[in-house]
């Protein structure tokens, strides 16, 4: 068994990392406090590959895999969340949709410039009354013609408002249930297509989170991605792989908190002393990198098995993103605790990572999904 990061990985951790710190860290308040979407950086983002990450240069990507789409999603989250959700919900949701199931054609068309950083992707599967039941959605798409006819909402769609290119699912067929859900290509200004209301959001304040609208939305029907009738279950599988995303996001944002914590203990002093001193502050950061490196292995192993593409990994990726955002929920938290007073006002970094982490436990399926998920797997169950 091998451990180690090649060097190629090492130099991708530190570029990531450089990048950062020096083109990020500077603004991430700023953009916090307006809930400023930060497309002053995605052609610097596209210039480094990190929009293609997962695929293969011959559409435009990086040709990288899951271990350096983790790295990537990590570093950029330990400085700020927000900028890391973009880069994941463009990369493994809505590119990665339609370069798994989509037409040759269509990954021509969408993906090439999508991984190039051309364009922006965003992927909608929950609704206002479909959540962790993602197979009661109502949207509906109805043949007409020579082509289809959306109807209905969509809410919670990172990339929202800014995307060029939407991967939505729908209703094709109400009597086969979640088999008759089916996955749409739509364009920015497609007519009977917006982007509705933008969430006013307790963390990740500087990634759009909105509602997207089809009003008799008429679009040709090549632009049904995958099989009709198989939307959800891709969906299912997509997930798979952005569940591992959100892990290295929840991972990134630890390893932040954590580090935020200790430089604070080690200044800051009490009785005299600095309070990394006293022992009741020393426990509480040995669980912090204890959580943060049992969450690593869990996040890198998940990325690993994605690699390999002869393996089945839904219950990896469920087990790393479901201990790695519960795991950074209890680091952040204890990062407050550290700061003490200065964990609660927005002159420290504690409170960010506080606010912004808990998301981890929620898209892409709560906790109590992912219980479901590997509970599923353990037992053979479909």
């Amino acid at each position: 068994m091998d451990f180690s990061f090649t060097d190629e990985q090492q130099q991708l951790r530190q570029s990531v990392r450089e990048f950062a710190e020096s083109e990020i860290a500077p603004h991430v308040m700023e953009w916090d406090e307006a809930s400023h979407f930060p497309v002053e950086i995605m052609p610097q983002l596209a210039e480094m590959g990190l929009l293609g990450v997962i695929f293969p240069e011959t559409y435009g990507g990086a040709g990288l895999g899951y271990i350096e789409y983790a790295i990537a999603i990590e570093e950029l989250a330990r400085v700020d969340g927000s900028v890391g959700l973009i880069v994941a919900a463009h990369n493994s949701l809505c590119t990665n949709h339609i370069y798994k199931f989509g037409s040759e054609e269509q990954r021509r068309k969408y993906v090439v410039p999508l991984a190039q950083g051309k364009k922006l992707g965003c992927w909608s599967l929950t609704e206002p009354e479909a959540g962790s039941d993602a197979g009661g959605t109502r949207t509906v798409a109805e043949r007409r013609g020579d082509g289809w006819v959306l109807n209905g909402a969509k809410t919670f769609t990172t990339n929202g408002q800014y995307a060029d290119v939407c991967v939505a699912m729908a209703v094709t067929d109400k009597s086969k249930g979640s088999h008759g859900i089916s996955a749409f290509l739509l364009e920015k200004d497609t007519p009977g297509f917006r982007p509705g209301k933008k969430e006013n959001k307790l963390g990740m304040r500087a990634s759009d989170t909105s509602e997207v609208v089809f009003s008799d939305c008429r679009i040709p029907s090549c632009q049904l991605l995958g099989e009709e009738g198989q939307g959800f279950v891709n969906s299912l599988q997509v997930l798979d792989g952005g569940r591992i995303s959100i892990a290295a996001l929840a991972l990134g944002m630890a390893q932040g908190a954590y580090e935020a914590a200790v430089k604070y203990a080690k200044q800051r002093k009490q009785f005299g002393r600095a309070i990394s001193d006293f022992q009741a502050i020393q426990f509480k950061l040995a669980d912090m990198a204890m959580q943060i490196e049992a969450a690593r292995l869990l996040v890198y192993h998940a990325a690993w098995l994605a690699d390999r593409n002869d393996v089945r990994f839904t219950k990896e990726a469920s087990m790393a993103k479901l201990y790695a955002s519960e795991a950074a929920v209890r680091v952040a938290n204890e990062a407050v605790q550290v700061f003490g007073g200065y964990g609660f006002v927005k002159d420290y970094p504690a409170e960010k990572y506080y606010r912004d982490v808990k998301l981890c436990t929620i898209g892409e399926g709560t906790s109590e999904i992912q219980r479901l998920v590997i509970a599923r797997q353990i037992l053979g169950k479909k």
